[in-house]
């Protein structure tokens, strides 16, 4: 039980060590002095926490703006042959996807299991970016474009993430330009920020309207420093906080936004993952179409509420005294005042089906499945179409 109580972080040490092949922020030297501590995601330093308290973070984030510097790997897709590769490693049809604007996209093993997932943004005709979660994807890049005209690369990018019902006024006094035309939710853009330039997404991993800032220190001269500071200077007048995946992991559960390698991994297809509706069938072969063609499975990863405690991570949902499944992602929410999870079912079950949860006090309690997003079922709020914003609750 003790395991599954605590986390595995790591924090900076003023010593010789071994962390050489481990690549860290433009922006560690400020986290470092902001108490953050990490853990390490594509290999590259994410912080898990700030000085901010996880709960204080989550408020800021619903009701302002959290500054959160995240992990995500972009890889370039670039060449003649670009859509054409990217068909045939996405589940999706990427041709249909104009430049401009970005799409979720799904990696599959050719058996049918989820390899990785990411977000895909087509910044030119010939040109893609792959802003992928936590897996080896530019070696399986590689693998597949060998007899197309299409080159793989690094371009050395760093993904920030500024995201509330405040990011787009932040956005406005960020970007030299202003907010750009026509950036709505997913759309991308390019920009410069203190004459530095970068790439914009609508985009962000909180289901919060939000935006994320990808650097382009390949292009020319980079100061991290700089950049920071005008992170800094756009966010304070509209009481933006420094964030951490804390603060983050408890918005996407309530969200719904699965984490790959935790709340679905190579084991399941993307229909039982529930994410079929990213699965085009219909066109040309891509890796893992002949099997998910043959999948019947339904969706057995599902949200939970549970009123009497906070579900814990790998803790046991049961029915009827019987295990059905258990808890990939849990936390206290805040706004709902109750438990929220992502559980992994053996089989498909319906919402509204009571079960119970083992929790962090160690004790199980009545909780009730239930469809993703746990609230704002259309998603308005990402979409900037709800504009009320939450009033923190008092007693906490």
């Amino acid at each position: 039980m003790t395991a599954n109580l605590t986390r595995l972080v790591v924090s900076a040490h003023e010593e010789p060590g071994w962390d050489y092949g481990t690549i860290r922020s433009p922006y560690s030297r400020f986290h470092v002095a902001n108490g953050a501590k990490y853990t390490v995601y594509n290999n590259r330093l994410m912080p898990v926490s700030q000085k901010i308290d996880r709960l204080d973070g989550y408020w800021a984030l619903r009701t302002k703006a959290g500054l959160f510097d995240t992990g995500e790997r972009p890889i370039q897709i670039k060449g003649p042959d670009a859509a054409s590769f990217c068909n045939r490693v996405f589940t999706r049809d990427c041709a249909k996807l104009k430049p401009g604007r970005a799409g979720y996209g799904l990696l599959c093993y050719p058996n049918g299991g989820i390899l990785c997932d990411g977000v895909l943004m087509r910044l030119e005709e010939d040109t893609y970016w792959y802003v992928q979660a936590d897996g080896p994807v530019f070696s399986w890049f590689i693998a597949h474009s060998q007899d197309l005209d299409v080159e793989i690369s690094d371009p050395d990018s760093w993904a920030t993430q500024i995201q509330g019902p405040a990011s787009l006024d932040i956005l406005a006094k960020l970007s030299d330009t202003g907010v750009p035309a026509e950036f709505k939710y997913f759309a991308v853009a390019r920009t410069t920020i203190g004459g530095q330039p970068v790439i914009l997404s609508r985009t962000g991993w909180t289901n919060e309207m939000g935006f994320e800032v990808y650097t382009l220190p390949n292009g020319g001269k980079f100061d991290g420093a700089a950049m920071w500071e005008r992170f800094l200077a756009a966010g304070r007048p509209h009481g933006m906080e420094i964030c951490a995946l804390d603060s983050m992991d408890i918005r996407r559960i309530e969200g719904g936004i699965l984490n790959n390698g935790s709340d679905m991994d190579e084991t399941m297809t993307p229909f039982e993952a529930g994410l079929g509706a990213f699965v085009d069938l219909g066109k040309d072969d891509f890796v893992g179409k002949a099997a998910l063609a043959k999948v019947t499975s339904s969706n057995r990863v599902v949200g939970l509420k549970c009123p009497g405690g906070e579900p814990l991570r790998l803790g046991a949902v049961s029915a009827n005294g019987k295990k059905v499944g258990f808890v990939t992602a849990g936390a206290w929410s805040p706004y709902l005042k109750q438990g929220v999870a992502i559980v992994r079912l053996d089989n498909a079950m319906a919402a509204g089906t009571a079960v119970e949860v083992l929790c962090r006090d160690g004790n199980s309690h009545v909780a009730i499945l239930d469809d993703m997003p746990l609230y704002d079922k259309e998603k308005k709020i990402p979409r900037g179409l709800e504009p009320s914003i939450p009033v923190q609750h008092a007693a906490e």
